[in-house]
């Protein structure tokens, strides 16, 4: 039986997973008291997927660096290191403006605010966002957050996985092996020796993705049922249905298809491991070494590139929070009754773009963000408050659809720069129909 078990294609099981997960959580849910359900989720099921959390969240850190200095070795060349990051910031830029358009788009289309009472946020739901939005801003502004990206201790930055820093070391070091040529021939053969390591290890861990997968869908079901949405209803249909289109149209027919010239349902296929972990887990950093083990062995990118493409996607590109934060913005002005202007419209596209590029490692960061974007339409910072905080408590099911939307876009840009570099091995996507 476990041999069957595992000759099934891994993205298979990953979507038995989360399936069988869904179905068993909302049984507990409706089946028994809620606070009964509440139970059984936190101590039974929980465990099981903070568990397999905690197994992936241990290979980002070793994953990011070995991969990226070695990779970026295997160049041979540092400008061919500038020309794949200025291709790799354009395709990421150029699909943030897609995603922010669409998010404003189906936000006027529903109108999800309308007739919606915010008014009715508990008082302990607005404490916890400004205590967490203190958090946020203590950040400080643009010029300190890149000041940021630079460490002042290496391996401080290593222990506290700040991503950022440890991408930029981790550049710093593959530039050095190239620029010292053959002296340093060791520290690349043990980089790529490394690499190879940790990348054995994310496969045997990726075995446990069905299980971690199912454990965290019924967990978040059983919990919190379905009847979360119904008073957000129009807002999570409107954010589903911008994400779902960014995915197929966006990413899979304009990038995949028509620019990559390579087949869509290839793509998807080769991603659907990607897709569940990210979906169920709610964390793009997490999902990343998952993210690097796919575009690899799935889609066939080289190394260097899915090494260094894939944790600079996982840090700035967030198109399902700049989708997010458009809607946020339409959600709290058709709330309050603010009819917008072109100039607002535009307002608010520009500072989401902005805002959603290297969101903070903070829970929620996503919805904390939309306190910068709701000024914008003239929404105060006590009303912004309450309108977070009645958002709040249903935020875990929508930050399932924005992670999943944006490693989605990372996995499709890495594609594109693999393809136009010469980094693709088509035989090896193409084979993805055939799984």
């Amino acid at each position: 039986m476990f041999q069957t078990w595992n000759s099934i294609a891994l993205w298979k099981r990953v979507l038995a997973g989360l399936v069988v997960g869904l179905v068993v959580g909302l049984c507990l849910r409706y089946s028994l008291p809620a606070e009964r359900s509440s139970t059984i989720a936190d101590v039974w099921l929980r465990p099981w997927g903070d568990g397999f959390v905690r197994l992936i969240q241990m290979l980002v850190v070793p994953l990011i660096f070995t991969t990226l200095v070695s990779g970026v070795a295997a160049m041979g060349d540092p400008k061919k290191l500038g020309s794949l990051g200025s291709q790799t910031i354009a395709l990421y830029l150029l699909t943030t403006v897609f995603a922010v358009s669409l998010g404003l788009a189906m936000g006027n289309l529903l109108r999800p605010g309308v007739g919606v009472d915010y008014s009715s946020a508990s008082q302990s739901d607005v404490e916890n966002v400004q205590d967490t939005l203190k958090i946020a801003e203590s950040a400080g502004g643009i010029a300190q957050r890149l000041l940021a990206i630079i460490p002042s201790n290496p391996v401080q930055s290593l222990a506290q996985a700040d991503v950022l820093q440890i991408i930029f070391f981790a550049l710093l070091v593959g530039l050095g092996i190239v620029l010292t040529g053959r002296p340093a021939e060791p520290a690349k053969l043990f980089f790529d020796a490394a690499a190879e390591v940790v990348m054995r290890i994310t496969l045997m861990v990726m075995e446990l993705a069905p299980l971690g997968v199912m454990a965290l869908m019924a967990w978040v079901m059983a919990s919190k049922g379905v009847g979360v949405l119904y008073n957000l209803f129009w807002l999570a249909a409107a954010l589903y249905l911008a994400c779902a289109f960014q995915i197929l149209v966006v990413y899979g027919l304009l990038l995949i298809k028509l620019t990559a010239r390579l087949p869509m349902l290839a793509f998807f296929r080769g991603i659907v491991d990607v897709q569940g972990v990210a979906y169920s887990t709610s964390s793009s950093n997490a999902t990343l070494p998952v993210s690097i083990s796919c575009a690899e062995k799935n889609l066939g990118i080289d190394k260097s590139i899915a090494g260094s493409v894939l944790p600079l996607g996982a840090t700035i590109n967030m198109d399902g929070t700049s989708c997010y934060l458009g809607l946020i913005a339409l959600f709290a002005a058709q709330a309050t009754g603010i009819e917008l202007s072109w100039s607002q419209y535009l307002g608010v596209a520009l500072t989401a773009t902005a805002a959603s590029i290297g969101t903070a490692g903070i829970p929620s960061a996503s919805l904390l963000l939309a306190a910068s974007v709701l000024s914008v339409v003239g929404i105060t910072h006590e009303q912004a408050l309450i309108v977070i905080a009645f958002i709040f408590p249903f935020d875990r099911l929508l930050d399932m659809m924005r992670t999943l939307t944006n490693v989605t876009g990372d996995m499709a840009c890495a594609s594109v720069v693999a393809k136009w570099n010469g980094g693709l091995d088509e035989d090896v996507f193409r084979s993805a129909n055939d799984t």
